[in-house]
């Protein structure tokens, strides 16, 4: 039986290698496991009502699949409608209106 010595350069390369693995791991962008999503998902998703979820479908704001009574939605045009309603912020350092008097 051989013994192998460890040393504390080889703990700390270990080390080093073992935390860039795990800083690779948590970058990366965890993939969507569901395609389509209930209404009551999407709902959560959301934070919606289920009246402004049908007012979405109704408007053409968001598309939808319906089979047997069960309206499906795709995560893509959940994320695209997200995408296009999207508001850019404007920075300003102060507010015009505390100007006038």
């Amino acid at each position: 039986m051989a013994i192998e010595v460890i040393t504390r350069e080889d703990l700390n390369e270990f080390r080093t290698l073992l935390l860039a693995d795990l800083k690779e791991i948590l970058q990366t962008k965890p993939e969507q496991s569901k395609q389509w999503l209930k209404s009551s998902e999407v709902r959560k998703m959301l934070n919606i009502s289920s009246g402004t979820l049908q007012n979405l479908r109704i408007n053409g704001t968001l598309s939808y699949t319906k089979i047997g009574g069960i309206i499906y939605y795709a995560y893509s045009d959940l994320i695209k409608m997200l995408d296009e309603n999207k508001v850019d912020a404007t920075v300003t350092l102060f507010n015009p209106k505390w100007l006038v008097r």
